[in-house]
């Protein structure tokens, strides 16, 4: 116990979680990062782990490294001392892919909705019994008495492959990442390898083709709302201004009455899973349903604040199909309300690959604001993209704003504004929260 784990990168969604899950078994945990703000950096200071700036001084004999994927030689000095001095370290997939042996585990993966679907599993198990639990949106808890442990999987480079859990579901298989993944046949393969390697059983989403397509001797167990088709069936959906009640069948077996605080049939399938894996680990369905009732949401989805009558919500949405998913939920609680989007496009090379699918996807709000493109380390801006190409494919009305200046944005009444990106889009919902307040102090 006398090593300290240092994690090179912490404010990272996935290793802020696992800093704080390994703290709270009682590790010693430190980690560094850039100053620059990131939302998940509250949880560890609350925690009293220690942020440091990068430094070689900071990698000492008694440290034990583990690496953030986004951190490479070229581009950090501690990795970069690291591979130098001969320091072993481990990225953040392959210390988690050993973590997880020593529990009976639970993986979320699929190109989207994986965080909300980890959060609301973790969420059940551990108000039923001693859980472990990483989300993507930077919390994490660690116990070293639990018998399970909930995780999201991810796929981007092929990260999962590490991971040999006794179930996982999968939600969807999409096209994303195309500064890694060549096309849908590459990504549908990287979902097919990481099946094979599941021990228990394989939870996927019915509707979805790619998915119908998996191959693994582990039994799979499609859900959806087809009957005859899907083996769990979620069916007597109602969505209301509350949340979504709907009940599930297992076969010919009905499971129980459900309800979900949350809005948008992506999270009624999200909740259809989760019941339908916690059914075949023998959880109690009347403990599962009381549970569902009471999850909050995790951080960055569909995350709602009021600022005198305006209402705010910021989501990590970066993809068409979450942007799509999210809009339909902003209508779903807010009928009678102006739907007013805020997007922020993540890295070019997607902005590049999916531009016709965004201003389709951005056309589900009533009008649309963006923000400049937010690069990735991973990638160079050769400029052959920019907003202002999305702006002019979105048929309802689209303009650019700048950090500095988001009042058109107050042109609105009666609106809900959702704010959308996995860049830095905060600020500029930092900026119109600001501006909101100064004109409620001045109109007192």
């Amino acid at each position: 116990m006398s090593k300290t784990y240092h994690f090179i990168g912490i404010k990272g969604s996935g290793m802020s979680a696992l800093a704080l899950m390994l703290h709270q078994m009682g590790h010693k945990v430190q980690g560094s990062d850039e100053i620059k703000y990131y939302f998940t950096q509250r949880g560890l200071e609350q925690a009293g782990i220690a942020i440091l700036p990068f430094d070689e001084a900071n990698i000492t004999a008694d440290v034990e490294l583990i690496a953030g994927n986004a951190f490479k030689e070229g581009n950090n000095i501690e990795v970069a001392y690291a591979v130098k001095n001969g320091i072993p370290f481990k990225r953040y997939h392959e210390f988690l892919g050993e973590l997880m042996n020593q529990y009976t585990s639970f993986g979320v993966a699929g190109a989207h909705g994986k965080t909300s679907t980890t959060g609301l599993l973790s969420h059940v198990m551990r108000n039923i019994t001693d859980t472990s639990y990483l989300i993507g949106d930077g919390t994490g808890r660690g116990s070293e008495n639990s018998q399970y442990f909930v995780f999201e999987s991810d796929e981007y480079e092929r990260h999962f492959m590490p991971y040999h859990p006794e179930y996982t579901i999968i939600t969807n298989i999409d096209f994303d990442h195309p500064d890694y993944f060549t096309g849908i046949d590459d990504v549908f393969n990287a979902f097919n390898d990481y099946a094979k390697q599941i021990k228990k059983g394989i939870f996927a989403f019915g509707g979805d083709e790619y998915l119908r397509r998996l191959e693994s001797d582990t039994p799979i167990y499609y859900y959806g709302f087809v009957e005859g088709e899907d083996d769990f069936v979620a069916y007597d959906l109602i969505r209301s201004t509350n949340g979504s009640d709907f009940k599930v069948k297992y076969k010919d077996e009905v499971l129980g009455s459900f309800h979900v605080p949350a809005f948008g049939k992506h999270n009624v399938l999200n909740a259809t899973a989760v019941i339908a894996n916690l059914y075949i680990a023998g959880f109690d369905m009347a403990l599962v349903a009381e549970h569902l009732k009471t999850f909050e949401g995790v951080k960055r989805r569909f995350s709602e604040k009021r600022i005198g009558e305006t209402i705010i919500i910021d989501d990590f949405a970066h993809h068409p199909t979450e942007i799509i998913a999210t809009l339909d939920a902003a209508r779903q609680k807010y009928p009678s309300r102006e739907i007013v989007a805020i997007f922020q496009p993540h890295t070019f090379t997607r902005t590049i690959a999916l531009l016709d699918d965004f201003a389709t996807a951005l056309n589900e709000a009533d009008i649309v604001y963006l923000a400049q493109i937010y690069g990735s380390a991973r990638e160079v801006d050769n400029g052959d993209v920019k907003v202002e190409d999305l702006a002019a494919k979105i048929n309802k009305p689209a303009q650019v704003v700048t950090v500095e200046n988001v009042s058109p944005l107050l042109d609105h009444d009666n609106a809900v504004y959702v704010f959308m990106g996995a860049g830095d889009i905060q600020l500029y919902e930092r900026s119109f929260e600001e501006l909101l307040s100064n004109l409620t102090t001045n109109n007192q």
